[in-house]
């Protein structure tokens, strides 16, 4: 005899059997959560592993149509439809051959495994002996990618120059740093345990990273630099390739998290560009330039007071201001994640190809705080831009959203560790944090009002750049030139962009698109609750949503605000 299962239990055993295809597929998604492997493998990134991912996306997606939906939640059906987006996503992406045209900067394999190093922890000799069989599998994750690399060769797939010349720069300044100074043995110096059995995996770590690894990476930087001699493209759009102009949609879709078109982008990003020069301009005029925003910016790029004397004191001066940030955050947050984090400085080495600033999470099973990164170069993160990159990178942006996501034991687990395939929601809700430091009295001159303007204005030059290379055939000195005429960043800081989102097409639309959507939600309620808003409770049901689609972040809102105006209606009664 069988027990007819309702359409909530169905759903439920489907989110769970899709969690155990990632962890299973995607063993690094399953580390940084916390879950135990039932091997080394960190990375499944062969031909096989891609075919086999796909099947059973098919498999599990034809289940999702069988499930009814209108007996469900708001929540369960939020994870149908976030269930439905990531295998049709899987799929989609496999259509295109993405696996065959993988990403090679910022975000290229030896940067995701510099990731996990940093994300690592080693506590005890079992944990010792289990990072360092992990270590051991990297430079064979390097080969499948670059056998599959060979593979999308054959079929035509092109790399632009510079991302080529990006890539395999990436990779030399990592290999720039000895051994023993490399991520890779970061875990072992974190680690608070003197065993000797730790010991002994430490040196064996040092020797398999000099013997092993640095030589693996060598290969697949001298790799890189063979493909620009074999027909690499002096354009960047990834369009002018096999099937380029629908592997661009799959991406816009995938990173803006909705169905707009490019060219709807192009016209928004223009016309977010033409907002906020407006509000520069204010700026400039408070900050004693009478509106002269040519002779401001320059003022601001030039001025020696604006650059930090060394990379440790950038660090010290963005350690004491996320302290300033963290007394206020009470006054508009009711929930706060029980991790901590903390600033360090990247690498000079590879600081030059780096955003001034990055956040890495804290390990979901609280192992490891979260690590707000600044760059080494001091010229790249002007002291103007640092409440700005502070409310973004740390709390209350990523690293506390991040951290909150982790503890949310009420969603399915594919949700709760899945930040990383929701773009415009994590981003966005970064960028909204930017501004609402005005209301937590964060910004305190007008210095840094333009730091918060130029951050937005970046995030809005994006959606103009990235679709004028993918779709509208810009050159690199094209793009480059747009972004000096409406930002202070450095021309090397320009560069680095373009040539990122000409290596990684559409990721940067992701930004701006979610800020929209979350100051759009915000004046929903502010609009519907009047005196009755408050930001702890607004900023409770966002970040309580979890990592998703803006169209689904749109429906638990206004489900939190439905219930928000039935509470007050009981009230009054």
């Amino acid at each position: 005899m069988t027990t007819l299962e309702s359409p909530a239990q169905r759903l439920a055993a489907l989110a769970a059997r899709y969690w155990e295809l990632e962890c299973r597929e995607l063993p690094l998604t399953a580390a940084l959560a916390g879950i135990a492997l039932p091997d080394a493998v960190l990375f499944r990134e062969s031909a096989e592993d891609h075919a086999r991912r796909n099947r059973h996306a098919g498999e599990l997606l034809a289940d999702t149509e069988q499930i009814d939906a209108r007996d469900l939640t708001v929540q369960e059906k939020a994870t149908l439809a976030l269930l439905k987006r990531e295998l049709s996503g899987l799929r989609a992406q496999y259509a295109v051959e993405s696996h065959l045209r993988p990403w090679l900067f910022p975000a290229g394999p030896d940067f995701t495994a510099v990731f996990w190093a940093n994300s690592a922890s080693v506590s005890d000799a079992a944990t010792a002996v289990q990072y360092v069989d992990r270590l051991a599998t990297l430079p064979a994750y390097l080969r499948d990618v670059q056998t599959n690399i060979e593979v999308g060769y054959t079929r035509g797939y092109r790399y632009p120059r510079a991302v080529l010349k990006a890539g395999a720069g990436n990779t030399r300044g990592i290999l720039a740093a000895p051994a023993e100074a490399s991520a890779w043995l970061s875990p072992f110096k974190r680690s608070p345990s003197n065993l000797a059995a730790v010991q002994t995996q430490a040196t064996r770590a040092l020797a398999l990273v000099r013997e092993t690894l640095m030589p693996a990476l060598h290969t697949w930087a001298n790799f890189l630099e063979g493909l620009l001699a074999r027909g690499a493209r002096d354009t960047l759009s990834c369009i002018d390739g096999p099937a380029g102009a629908e592997y661009y949609r799959v991406w816009v879709h995938h990173f803006t998290s909705t169905a707009i078109e490019p060219e709807e982008i192009h016209a928004l990003g223009l016309a977010e560009v033409e907002r906020i020069e407006a509000e520069i301009a204010a700026v400039a005029t408070n900050a004693g330039f009478d509106g002269n925003l040519a002779n401001y910016r320059a003022f601001l790029a030039s001025d020696p007071q604006f650059v930090a004397p060394s990379a440790a004191a950038l660090r010290q001066s963005v350690e004491a201001l996320c302290k300033r940030v963290d007394r206020r955050i009470p006054e508009f947050f009711g929930l706060i994640p029980r991790i901590t984090y903390g600033v360090q400085s990247m690498a000079e080495a590879v600081s030059a190809r780096m955003p001034p600033a990055y956040a890495q999470p804290s390990a979901a099973d609280g192992t490891t705080a979260g690590i707000f990164w600044i760059s080494g170069l001091p010229s790249k993160a002007p002291t103007y831009l640092h409440p700005a990159l502070v409310l973004h990178e740390g709390w209350p942006g990523h690293l506390m959203h991040l951290a909150l996501l982790n503890e949310q034991s009420g969603i399915p687990a594919f949700r709760r560790y899945g930040a990383v395939k929701y773009t415009a929601c994590i981003e966005g809700w970064a960028l909204y944090c930017e501004t609402l430091g005005i209301e937590m009295g964060v910004y305190t001159t007008p210095h840094e009002h333009y730091g918060r303007l130029e951050m937005e204005m970046w995030r809005a030059v994006r959606l103009v750049v990235d679709t004028g290379i993918h779709v509208k055939g810009w050159s690199r000195e094209h793009a480059v030139a747009y972004m000096t005429d409406r930002l202070t960043l450095s021309r090397e800081t320009i560069e680095g962009e373009v040539d990122r989102y000409a290596a990684l097409p559409a990721q940067a639309l992701g930004y701006q698109m979610g800020n929209l959507k979350l100051r759009e939600l915000r004046r929903r309620a502010e609009s519907v609750l009047g005196p009755r808003f408050q930001h702890r409770r607004f900023h409770t049901a966002v970040m309580t949503a979890g990592a998703v689609t803006l169209p689904v972040l749109d429906d638990l809102v206004s489900d939190w605000l439905r219930r928000e105006q039935q509470d007050e209606t009981t009230n009054a009664a």
